[in-house]
């Protein structure tokens, strides 16, 4: 199945400039959701990971799958001020202003390997951010997995520069 087909684009949103790619269209069509979290599910399976982490608030649409098929704990990185235990932050850039992503520190443990989901990866800012909570846990990024990658935005590329495996199901301009 072409997952392609399923992914809405937006001009202008969330503001002028950007070409925003809408997973809803997809998670509304039950086959190409189902399909998408197999095609996933594939990936996943081939890495050694102990805990799959969803990015707030689109990555949890597909971790939460993702650690049921897998039998594996599901985490959850949250924005700013959203998660009530301690926790680590990481301030990071977006391509349209500047965001902290939070996860509670109790939530991986020394030398676990955590896979990150998300729905896309544009310039890499969020993922970036993303590793980094994970390493401040003392654990280890396994990989990423995306549903949509914006290939002329970078992120994929700036991942894979740093050293981490990173997936996705779906390329688009990001323009």
């Amino acid at each position: 199945m072409d997952l392609k087909k399923y992914i809405r684009s937006v001009q202008d949103y969330p503001k002028k400039g950007i070409l925003f790619r809408d997973i809803t269209t997809l998670i509304k069509n039950k086959d190409a959701f189902r399909e998408c979290i197999d095609q996933m599910s594939i990936i996943l399976n081939k890495l050694d990971c102990d805990k799959i982490a969803g990015i707030e608030s689109r990555g949890f649409i597909f971790s939460s799958p993702l650690s049921y098929n897998l039998s594996k704990p599901n985490i959850l990185m949250r924005k700013k001020n959203k998660l009530p235990a301690e926790k680590y932050s990481v301030d990071f850039k977006l391509e349209y202003g500047d965001a902290t992503l939070e996860i509670h520190k109790d939530s991986i443990s020394p030398k676990e390997k955590i896979i990150i989901i998300d729905d896309l990866i544009a310039t890499g800012g969020t993922a970036e951010a993303a590793a980094k909570l994970v390493e401040k846990s003392d654990g280890e990024v396994c990989g990423f997995v995306f549903i949509i990658n914006l290939f002329d935005l970078g992120g994929k590329k700036l991942l894979e520069k740093k050293g981490y495996k990173t997936f996705s199901l779906i390329d688009f301009p990001g323009h």
